[in-house]
């Protein structure tokens, strides 16, 4: 049996990431909001209807999967059937006051950490424990190690590191933590807009806003980098702020687009490909921590930048098949539709190009480091 679910997250004011679960009608476990796949329908798509259906919340679903997992789907019969279940990411935007599975189940929401432990099959355990996976932090001893290291190659002399490290480096670090919180922010208003709607224009100022707030902290960034002292090259940190800086400047051309051609209903390919753009910006904010400590989260580092390669990729595949439905259409109707369309998605498609960078600058870091 093949099936799709839905992991719904939002993320708080301060910082900290949640994950909705809810309770199974038969057994009252702890799950995430799964169904049959559904004919002609994308798997994310019939994912989030999942999520309406049963938890009453809608959002953004992302079209590339988190991974699978298996249980053990019980029948009324009594026996059981194996169930292979895709898991989609689900930025959950709002919820709702009725649904279909009203008060058929329990809903909470729980920290990442707990939500993994709430559930029962041990490969959802790890595709949730993963989802925000927390920085590893050296212990004094091998931070020790890692400064002589360091001084031994010459790349930190000893002096220079006492002075720089306190409060430099985390004043800078601060403000990276804080340049990706941003990044999300944005990412997020901008898979809203390509939802279209009647709150198109007040998602393009609030787009317009964090890139404007991004922008001011880049700057700080850029002469900071200059005096940090980090256990990394100077040049590639500047690299992947650059980078960072592109994806937010082309969300913005993106959504400046949008305005100059008033555009307020989106194909399908754009919404997905908006969504691609927040999954990699979460991705991004996941792996900026980790950055404080190359050593201990290198694995952590590659993984992440594996699947921001992933995510470029499928875009790439949105990108065409939209286009390519762009013209079919624009053959049949306004040839200007094209003209505006191809417009959007090529601005699209340089976002996600620019995550790409950023994947390739955070794993030369890696390698530098190793």
């Amino acid at each position: 049996m093949q099936q799709v679910a839905a992991l719904p997250y939002s993320t708080t004011a301060d910082g900290a990431m949640r994950i909705l679960l809810i309770t199974s009608r038969d057994t009252r476990r702890w799950v995430i909001p799964k169904g049959n796949r559904i004919k002609g329908l994308p798997g994310h798509r019939a994912a989030e209807l999942e999520a309406y259906e049963e938890a009453g919340i809608h959002g953004i679903a992302c079209p590339a999967s988190l991974g699978r997992y298996r249980y053990d789907k019980r029948r009324r019969s009594g026996d059981a059937r194996e169930a292979t279940v895709e898991v989609f990411p689900l930025a959950v935007t709002g919820q709702l006051k009725q649904w279909p599975e009203q008060g058929q189940r329990e809903l909470r929401w729980f920290p990442v950490a707990e939500a993994a432990r709430a559930v029962q099959e041990p490969d959802l355990q790890s595709i949730i424990a993963a989802f925000r996976h927390p920085p590893q932090e050296p212990g004094r001893l091998a931070r020790m190690l890692l400064w002589l290291e360091e001084v031994g190659r010459g790349r930190m002399p000893t002096l220079r590191w006492f002075q720089t490290l306190p409060p430099a480096q985390g004043r800078f670090f601060d403000q990276f933590d804080d340049l990706a919180a941003l990044l999300i922010a944005g990412a997020d208003a901008l898979a809203k807009l390509f939802k279209g709607g009647p709150d198109v224009a007040a998602h393009i100022q609030e787009i317009a806003d964090r890139a404007d707030e991004a922008g001011a902290i880049i700057r700080d960034l850029l002469q900071d980098a200059r005096c940090l002292a980090a256990p990394f090259d100077r040049s590639l940190i500047v690299s992947l702020i650059r980078a960072i800086d592109d994806a937010v400047d082309r969300m913005h051309r993106t959504a400046k687009a949008i305005a100059l051609f008033e555009i307020t209903e989106f194909a399908p390919q754009m919404q997905d490909m908006s969504a691609l753009i927040l999954e990699s910006a979460r991705i991004t904010a996941q792996a900026v921590p980790l950055l404080r400590s190359l050593n201990v989260n290198g694995a952590r580092l590659y993984a992440l930048t594996e699947r921001l390669a992933t995510l470029e990729s499928h875009a790439d595949s949105l990108y065409e098949a939209g286009r390519k439905a762009l013209y079919e259409r624009a053959r049949q109707g306004d040839p200007m539709d094209f003209v505006a369309g191809n417009e959007i998605y090529g601005h699209l498609e340089k976002v996600t190009g620019r995550f790409k960078d950023v994947a390739n600058e955070i794993s030369g870091l890696v390698i530098d480091q190793a």
